[in-house]
């Protein structure tokens, strides 16, 4: 995820921890959806796309601090 902010990710989880923990959440999802999706772990396709949809506002909401940070937004 947003290969050409490796660098800032990196500071930024070890300096933000608001930041630590959306990054850790985003990732936390994208593994239960992917277990969903395999049938690892059960869920109804509710349920798949309500995870999918808090994935993809958290992964915004990390986009935009990544903006403000780099001196984009």
């Amino acid at each position: 995820m947003f290969p050409e902010y490796r660098d800032l990710i990196s500071q930024l989880k070890m300096e933000d921890a608001h930041f630590d923990r959306l990054f850790e959440k985003h990732n936390e999802l994208d593994h239960k959806i992917k277990n969903m999706e395999a049938h690892i772990e059960h869920a109804t396709h509710e349920e798949i796309e309500t995870l999918k949809k808090q994935k993809l506002m958290i992964k915004d909401e990390l986009y935009q601090i990544l903006r403000k940070a780099d001196g984009k937004a």
